[in-house]
């Protein structure tokens, strides 16, 4: 058991390494050797199995695998004491501090990763189990600050905390000397990386895993004192300047990865590393000529220098076999010369990806006859040597994946017909016209297909033509599609024909696609009801048809629905009840129908609601809940409920618990992530159709920190809430055409991402709060339309905008009007400056007394006060 134990722990730590250490557009595994201590264990007595038995049952374990021999514990053959202890993907409920774990202190092993710890923090008891050698905390949902504690932990020899939630600046190592793994990747650790820091104390490192973390500094050149590092990622942070020269003492290296900082300078000293299997430095900013001594470097496997500003002008060794190099990255660069020829000697190649380079050169094809192994291709972005793309090209067989967008190709490649292993096509952004040929459809391994984005406008062959193939994932939205839609592959799981001239209703076909997830057939001439089945899939977007009758309220207990977007089309009834099943909703979009319902409460059940549009249509009655308290909907980004005939007013504390009250880059959801070089899953960000800085944005991406409210074209009375202060990411806030009264609240100076404020169309009174001024991203503005007085506070944001924005309000005075606040004609109505602050710190005490009662809006509340202050 314990070989079994041992031998688990190292493909752990390989799976590990297969996340964290590949760049997200290669497809070839990176591994390396990381040795354990090795800790003997034999079958427990009995009272050991009981105190282990007593830890177990301090969580919930229905999730365990009971099976697992692999889980549990193991105990000294003298003593009878656990020495090693593991539960993986097991234990669900908090690791407390008076856990009975910490009781184990003869443990020198411990794997507890993969759990559900119900984001709790690091108990600093851990510090009590001070002969661990190997610990292993890795994806547990841990939070806070590691504590000083571990520093107690001076045997340890292996340390992995990482996909947890950590944060803090770089845990205190100091003492830890014998560390040879340090795997702190994907957290929230932030701050310098300093020279004195005890990191570069770990004289015996092998592994260092910072990667995925919010440290922001220059390298410091005290890397090079870790010069027994085999593996060093840096990957994904906010580290800047120019690589240390030291980094060349790291001669032990086999893995270097930099890649998505901000580094600068030129190409890193890596010449004398000559154990490189895997260099990685993409998305960056370095500059200048790559070295041409890299491709001789004997051992070099993996290279990926994309989105950087360096010049590619290879020499390849003399014998082609020389060459080691399986992944060559080298995308947005700079081409110098034709650097196809010598990349055509690197016969060793599996994955090349040359897309947007930028060179005169058109790219023959042919060229790449001799890499008998390349399964990867991405040409993207360059032209292609028109006659290469005929069928009569020497490309490799072997090629599985192949992506050709942006290449200005005007007629389809016949090249395709031969290449039967053809797994992936990206044909996107081109100009290709007329139909899509019929062989294409037979090609055996053929799964997924882009042809996005160009002049088609039909299938060669029968309606049935697409049914035998193998897809299962299908673009070819913003073409010249028309007629009905065709019967769709049986393996279909994504279909996106958006931005077409499909029409008649939607097939009822679509039904017996069993593996359909996801389905987009927006902008389109659709008629009819929408069908029953397609309450089963998890994106469903019909935006911008003509379809009619209601929503279907068939959406069971368990839906995996996540978007529902039917905006712009001719439903009427209410909206359908059973999306209370949907737990997982996240954007629901029915503006610009006939609906006629009030305003749906109920969906509060959906606790990852984060998109709500209602706007347009017949919703009716208030908007506040009947308690009078928080609306709820914690999670909500983009809140549209205007052009109805929404009524009464918003309490004191309508916008208090909104996650939008956090300063934070959480982004919309997405429903699928997608492989740049294979869509495995999807990256799906939809698409609304926003009231935004006052013009019409008609299907505007959202960006993943956009956050929008728009109640405008309403029948809302009464104070606009303080409590709206809160909402610190707002970007777009729009309450225009209602009724509301007061004065203009004083917290919205505490917007200071807001770039679009329209409060036109109201009764509102008083004077427009000077910190308006310290809006700096403030682009428009419209006050118009309501009964302010005094003076327009004067800043750029602000006298830049058009006169109209503020006409229509008989006691306004100042720029941009015409009208002077000192001319004899216009007396001065901004109140004293004394008699102003008074009423302001009024304001604020009773916007405290309004937070008190609602728990962390105490704190919101406070926040509010101290800023407007």
């Amino acid at each position: 058991m314990t070989t079994m134990s041992e031998s688990l722990l190292r493909l752990l730590f390989l799976s590990l390494l297969l996340l964290c250490c590949v760049s997200p557009s290669s497809l070839s595994p990176i591994y390396i050797n990381v040795t354990y201590p090795i800790v003997d264990g034999v079958a427990c007595p009995p009272h050991q199995i009981q105190a282990f038995t007593q830890f177990k049952n301090e969580f919930d374990t229905r999730h365990c695998n009971h099976s697992d021999d692999l889980n549990g514990a193991w105990c000294d053959n003298s003593t009878g004491a656990i020495t090693k202890l593991r539960l993986r993907d097991c234990l669900s409920g908090t690791l407390k501090p008076t856990s009975s774990l910490f009781g184990f202190h003869q443990l020198r092993w411990l794997d507890l990763s993969e759990n559900n710890f119900t984001f709790s923090s690091l108990p600093s008891k851990f510090g009590n189990l001070n002969k661990l050698q190997v610990l292993i905390l890795y994806s547990n949902g841990f939070l806070g600050h590691v504590p000083s504690s571990f520093s107690n932990l001076s045997l340890l020899s292996v340390l992995n905390l990482s996909y947890n939630m950590l944060s803090g600046r770089f845990p205190l190592v100091r003492n830890l000397s014998k560390l040879t793994v340090l795997d702190l990747s994907n957290n929230h650790f932030s701050g310098t990386l300093t020279p004195n820091s005890s990191l570069f104390e770990l004289h015996h490192l092998r592994y260092l895993n910072l990667e995925s973390n919010n440290f922001s500094s220059s390298l410091p050149s005290e890397f090079g004192n870790l010069n027994k590092l085999a593996f060093l990622s840096l990957s994904s942070n906010g580290l800047l300047g120019q690589v240390p020269l030291t980094i060349s003492n790291l001669t032990w290296l086999t893995h270097l990865v930099l890649g998505q900082n901000m580094f600068t300078g030129s190409f890193p000293p890596v010449q004398n590393l000559t154990k490189l299997s895997v260099l990685e430095l993409s998305y960056n900013n370095f500059s200048g000529p790559i070295p041409s001594s890299l491709l001789s470097m004997p051992f070099l496997s993996h290279l990926d220098l994309k989105e950087n500003h360096l010049t590619v002008s290879f020499e390849v060794p003399n014998s082609s076999t020389s060459s080691k190099l399986v992944s060559l990255f080298l995308a947005n660069n700079h081409f110098e010369g034709n650097i196809l020829e010598p990349i055509s000697k690197l016969i060793n190649l599996k994955e090349l990806d040359l897309s947007f380079l930028s060179s005169s050169y058109p790219i023959d094809l042919s060229l790449f006859s001799s890499l008998k192994f390349l399964a990867f291709l991405d040409l993207s972005g360059n032209n292609i040597y028109p006659a290469s793309l005929s069928s009569d090209s020497h490309i490799p067989w072997t090629l599985e994946m192949l992506t050709l967008k942006h290449c200005s190709i005007s007629e389809f490649p016949n090249i395709l017909k031969t290449l039967k292993k053809l797994e992936y096509i990206d044909l996107s952004d081109n100009r290709i016209k007329g139909k899509i040929p019929e062989w294409l459809w037979s090609l055996p391994r053929l799964s997924t297909l882009n042809v996005a984005n160009n002049s088609f406008n039909g299938f060669e062959g029968s309606s049935e033509v697409l049914v035998s193939s193998a897809v299962q994932q299908l673009e070819m939205d913003s073409n010249n599609f028309e007629g009905v839609l065709p019967n769709l592959p049986l393996s279909i799981s994504i279909f996106f024909a958006d931005y077409n001239s499909f029409r008649g209703e939607i097939p009822l076909s679509i039904c017996n696609r069993s593996s359909l997830t996801a389905l987009d057939l927006s902008y389109n001439n659709f008629t009819g009801p929408i069908p029953q089945c397609l309450s089963k899939l998890e994106i469903v977007e019909l935006r911008k048809n003509n379809l009619n009758g209601s929503i279907p309220d068939v959406f069971y207990v368990g839906a995996s629905l996540l978007t529902l977007d039917v905006g712009y089309n001719r439903l009427t009834g209410k909206l359908p009840r059973s999306l209370l099943n949907c737990s997982s909703l996240k954007f629901l979009s029915v503006d610009n129908n006939r609906i006629e319902d009030t305003f749906p409460f109920w969906l509060k059940a959906s606790p990852n609601l984060q998109v709500l549009i209602l706007s347009s249509n017949k919703f009716h009655g208030p908007i506040s809940p009947p308690h009078q308290g928080p609306l709820g909907f914690p999670e909500l980004r983009i809140f549209e409920i205007s052009d109805n005939k929404f009524t009464g007013s918003l309490p004191p504390s309508y916008f208090v618990n909104w996650k939008l009250s956090m300063n934070q880059d959480g982004a919309l959801y997405m429903a699928y992530e997608k492989n740049p070089y294979g869509i495995i899953t999807y990256t799906y960000v939809d698409s609304i159709d926003l009231q935004y800085k006052g013009l019409s944005m008609e299907d505007q991406r959202i960006l993943t920190s956009y956050s929008a409210i728009d109640f405008s074209g309403n029948r809302l009375e009464g104070q606009i809430p303080e409590s709206i202060g809160l909402l610190k990411a707002l970007i777009a806030l729009n309450l225009s055409n209602n009724a509301f009264t007061g004065h203009i609240p004083l917290s919205l100076a505490n917007l200071k991402e807001l770039e679009s404020l329209d409060l036109s169309g109201n009764q509102l009174s008083g004077t427009i709060p000077n910190g308006l001024r310290s809006l700096s991203f403030l682009a428009y503005i419209n006050m118009s339309h309501n009964q302010l007085k005094g003076e327009i506070p004067q800043g750029p944001q602000i006298t830049g905008q058009p006169k109209s924005s503020f006409e229509e309000n008989a006691g306004l005075c100042g720029l941009p009007l015409e009208e002077s606040c000192f001319g004899s004609n216009v007396p001065p109505t901004q109140q004293p400056e004394e008699e102003e602050e008074e009423k302001e710190e009024e304001q604020v005490l009773n916007w405290k007394a309004v937070a008190i009662g609602y728990g962390s809006g105490v704190l919101f509340g406070l926040a509010v006060a101290q800023l407007i202050a």
